[in-house]
């Protein structure tokens, strides 16, 4: 799903209204009709019909869009819509304008306590001290139509105010954003300022930047008439990964009848040091519950006795020369390629231990004489950074990175603050520099292709924060990299997603604060699954059935 900028949002209203006939009135009554449908279809149409709900407007379009919406729900049943607009009715014009002074003739009239059975209100804001009462006083659901795509700066004063209060109400209710969280500026994949946190945004046309990088909550993509196919003919760089595109994956790399455990991937996974092996099991039970076929795990070894305890009877260890504190040293490097040698897949990092001159050296040399796809992750990228300038990709080659911020950080020679604020940008240009494919690990994971193109991942969520989180994701993407080793970016989208699914489908089952990486762990098989539908189950109901 193709991400479009502000801009490019604004020429495909233009191009409808022009080219379609379509009025701008005409879209924003779909719009403010799509938001309704969103709430009934994610929050059930009781909610819609009995709560009471407080609709916040701007001045802007998306302000026209929330009385669309106030009227509708008041049309529903709802017991109570109040619309509080943010500045004066005549400082607003067009359709806005229009929606907004309908609504105020209903809160007037008698029509407001008539046969739809509830009541309306409409009130001016013009100041902090009149929306700190309203903020007292207002229950119930809450319709975030305040600010719109324009913003490219942070809200102060009376908008901070009032996006501060709204979101003291998450405890108490659901916030519905209209298009875009207000305070968040479209083109920008982190925060520029204070925002609103929903629990549902609906996004028309298509999505901008911030709703797939750094909104909160449920995010739907609403059509209001723009053709498709115009949206599919523009050159636009950003992506939200798709399920349907994991789902084809799958489908592809699924096994044939005739499948054996070498035809499914051979992988060498280069982990874990004395004191870190628990990162080396967890990612390579990742890797096995990928459906790779066979996986060696070489670590050092004094380290390889626990290992052994930790990881599945299904994989192999070899161990390594270490250096006198436990971890690999340059001496293993020989016997590292040999073990390489003929392998699907490589994966190198977790739990390594980069502190050593000599693991340095070995991580530096081992990834340069390696002949196979390789995943890096964890303390392989630490052993790297600052990452060689001669170090590159190729399509024989490739190679796929897993950073968090602070790993980038280290790798490019910038601030972490730096690689949070321009996540998109930075691992877009490393991709096309150095050749590789980059995850940059966070909310709304980036994953920059060597293209240029960049893909943002909408599954997962906070309680994957938590120690080994990212070991999992390693062995994952190596794993389905090991099916498809001619497929890095897709195999990368393809892990990024999977492993969001396992972690959403382990927080709904534990809650987020005690989600452990094990459990992610746990729910692959079902996440796979769940995205893969019957094409992972083969044929099995079919034989049993003719049986």
């Amino acid at each position: 799903m193709k991400i479009l900028t502000a801009d490019q949002m604004r020429e495909m209203d233009r191009r409808t209204v022009e080219e379609c006939g379509i009025s701008y009135a005409t879209l924003m009554e779909t719009a403010g009709a799509r938001v309704v449908e969103a709430i009934v279809d994610h929050f059930g149409e009781d909610f819609a019909r009995e709560e009471q709900w407080s609709v916040f407007c701007g001045k802007g379009n998306n302000g026209g869009d929330g009385a669309v919406i106030a009227r509708l729900l008041w049309m529903m049943g709802a017991p109570q819509v109040r619309v509080y607009l943010f500045g004066r009715l005549e400082e607003v014009a067009g359709e806005a304008r229009a929606n907004l002074e309908s609504v105020r003739r209903l809160a007037l009239g008698e029509a407001a306590r008539g046969a739809a059975g509830g009541a309306i209100v409409f009130h001016e804001i013009l100041t902090e001290e009149e929306a700190n009462d309203l903020l007292d006083q207002c229950t119930g659901g809450v319709i975030d139509a305040l600010l719109g795509t324009g913003v490219t700066r942070p809200a102060e004063g009376l908008y901070a105010r009032v996006i501060e209060g709204i979101n003291a109400w998450r405890a108490f209710s659901k916030i519905v954003s209209v298009d875009i969280p207000s305070g968040l500026a479209a083109d920008q994949a982190a925060p520029i300022g204070p925002h609103v946190r929903p629990d549902l945004t609906v996004a028309f046309t298509a999505p901008k930047m911030a709703n797939a990088s750094c909104a909160e909550g449920a995010l739907v993509v609403a059509p209001i008439g723009t053709p498709l196919e115009w949206i599919w003919s523009l050159d636009a760089r950003n992506e939200i990964v798709e399920e349907v595109e994991v789902r084809e994956f799958l489908r592809r790399s699924r096994r044939a009848p005739t499948a054996h455990k070498g035809s499914v991937g051979d992988m060498l996974l280069i982990a874990g040091a004395r004191g870190k092996t628990g990162a080396a099991a967890l990612a390579a039970e990742s890797t096995l519950r990928a459906g790779v076929g066979l996986v060696t795990v070489a670590t050092a070894a004094s380290a390889l006795p626990l290992l052994v305890t930790q990881t599945r009877n299904e994989a192999m260890t070899e161990p390594l020369a270490e250096l006198a504190g436990g971890a690999i040293s340059h001496a293993a490097l020989e016997r590292a390629l040999q073990l390489a040698a003929g392998r699907t897949v490589l994966a190198l990092g977790p739990g390594l231990s980069s502190g050593e001159e000599e693991t340095r050296r070995f991580v530096r040399e081992f990834v340069e004489r390696r002949t196979a796809p390789l995943v890096i992750d964890a303390d392989g990228l630490n052993a790297l950074a600052p990452w060689p300038e001669e170090l590159c990709g190729s399509e024989s080659r490739p190679i796929i990175i897993t950073p968090h911020p602070g790993e980038m950080a280290r790798l490019t020679g910038r601030t972490s603050a730096d690689v949070a604020t321009n996540r998109v940008d930075v691992a877009r240009e490393f991709a096309v520099r150095q050749q590789v494919v980059t995850i940059l690990k966070g909310s709304g994971s980036v994953i920059a292709a060597p293209n240029g193109r960049v893909h943002i991942n909408p599954t997962g969520n906070a309680g994957m924060a938590t120690a080994g989180s990212g070991d999992v994701l390693t062995g994952l993407i190596a794993g389905l990299l090991a099916q498809r080793p001619h497929e890095p970016l897709n195999a990368a989208l393809a892990g990024v997603f999977l492993h969001g699914v396992a972690g959403d489908l382990a927080a709904y089952a534990l809650g987020l604060r005690s989600l452990l990486a094990s459990d992610i762990i746990d729910r692959l098989s079902a996440a796979i699954l769940q995205v893969g539908g019957d094409a992972e189950r083969g044929n099995l109901r079919r034989r049993i059935s003719n049986l």
